[in-house]
Order: C-alpha cells, then structure tokens, then sequence
C-alpha cells in the first residue's frame, strides 16, 4: 500500500468517525422541533413533518427554563473570570517567583490531582454551611475559583517567558502586580483562553455539586433542572430533547468560536511547558 491510498484511508475513516459522532447530535436538534410523539415512532424519522417550536415555549413559559437558563450562565461565566484570575496568579507565581518550598509546594498541589473530588465534597459541604453559602451562587462558584489543573496549565506556559524580560521590567521600576498584569498576561493569552473554555464547560456541564448545594427550584442550574424533568417527563422525548439542546448549545457555540486559540494553546502549553 502506497502513502497516497494509506492517506485516503485514514481520512476517509475519520471522516466516518465525525459522522457517526454528530449523527446523534443532529438528531437530537432534529427531534426537538419534532411533534408530540414523533421522535419515537418507528422506523424513526430523521427530519420533522411539522417543524414546530412548541416544546421550546413550554420550557421558556410553563417550565421556567429562562430563570434556569440565566442561573447557568451566571455560575458558569463567575467561575470562568475568577478561574482566569486566581489560576493565572497562582501559576505566575510558581512559575517566577521565588520563595521558600515553592517546588514541594507545587508538587504537592499536582499530587492532590490523583484525589477524586467526591473525597471532598462532603468536608467541602460542611465548611460552606457553617459559613451559610448553602442555597447560594457563591456555595456553588467558590469551590470552582481555582483548580490544580488551571494552576498547573498556566505555570507550565509561564516557564517559556523569558527571565530577562521580567527581570528587565523589575529594573526599570515595575512591581511583580505590573509585570503580570502587563507583561505576563498578554503573552498567556493562548492558554488563558483554553483555560476559560474548560472552566466554562466545567461550570456549565456541572451536575453534582450544584445538586448538592442548591436547594431552591430557581436557583437550579440546567442540568439539575434537566435531572428534574426527566422524572416528569420521561414520556415527552421531544420535550427532553429541547432542553437537552439547550444546555449542549451555548458550550457548543463557544468551542466552535474559540477552537483556534484553544488548540493553539494546548499545543503550546505542551511544547514549551
């Protein structure tokens, strides 16, 4: 076998690949706008008779999927800012300053990585009801601010800067605040945005911990909501899927606009960290 047939091969078995991984998604948007009872008739249907939007009114009106919805993105967008924050500040710091036990200090934060997270949840859980954050945005969005795997990605970016340029900036009179806001920053931009895109996705695709926290129906994210409506509306395929599609879509949106930054910044991140 020639590399040219070896290379139509691969390709076209990628391509089949991708196919067979957005056929479901594509039905599922599909069903969504599908009658009552549509989506479940065999042999089923790929496309609707009678495109309707319906089962999205009923979410947005009798369900109140819009509170929902804004509940979603207000968590999810929170934790992005303050993981971007806190995760590049303390990846700077591992990265450029020096201080005692820095190195022991980190390699215990990245053995802390073979932790599962329910170990913690229920210390974590106790902690935010003896400060009163249960039933709150904050109960959910501090435990999520900043993470070993966001600190770890940005210090293993910061690592490639140069020590002569920060320590030409400290020369001409610039504070450490300056030179990361000013300096540093600008020149993580790659990897900051591969960050705030596993933040978002994270936050937003969170179902157990906001389940554990929330306990008022208003304050629920989507995918608790979505949990919810599975229990009453399991018969309503058409219904599960307009809130599926909804809570797939705005994460969806954002990797498909940021897709460029984001492999740039993985790629990146690999070579030079």
């Amino acid at each position: 076998m020639n590399r040219a047939t070896a290379t139509i091969i691969i390709n076209a078995l990628l391509i089949a690949t991708a196919i067979l991984t957005i056929i479901p998604l594509l039905w599922m948007i599909s069903a969504s706008f599908m009658p009552t009872g549509e989506a479940t008739i065999f042999p089923p249907r790929l496309l609707p008779s009678q495109p309707t939007i319906t089962h999205y009114r009923e979410l947005f009106t009798r369900m109140n999927f819009g509170r929902t919805f804004a509940n979603s993105m207000i968590i999810a967008i929170a934790i992005t800012l303050l993981s971007l924050l806190l995760n590049s500040m303390a990846g700077y710091a591992f990265a450029k300053l020096r201080f005692g036990a820095r190195d022991r200090l980190f390699g215990a934060l990245v053995a802390a990585l073979v932790i599962p997270t329910q170990v913690g949840m229920l210390p974590l859980f106790l902690i935010l009801k003896s400060v009163h954050l249960i039933n709150s945005y904050w109960g959910v969005i501090l435990p999520s601010m900043a993470t070993i795997f966001g600190i770890f990605l940005i210090r293993q970016f910061m690592l490639s800067i140069p020590d002569d340029l920060l320590d030409a900036a400290r020369i001409d009179g610039a504070g450490e605040f300056r030179i990361y806001w000013s300096i540093v920053m600008p020149l993580a931009r790659p990897v900051l945005v591969t960050l705030a895109i596993f933040a978002f996705m994270s936050a937003w695709n969170d179902f157990m911990w906001p389940l554990i926290v929330l306990t008022d129906a208003g304050k629920y994210t989507l995918p608790v909501a979505v949990a919810n409506l599975v229990g009453e509306h399991v018969q309503d395929t058409e219904l599960m899927m307009a809130s599926s599609v909804l809570t797939v879509l705005p994460v969806l949106i954002l990797f498909l606009a940021l897709q460029r930054h984001y492999i740039a910044g993985i790629m990146v991140g690999g070579v030079k960290g």
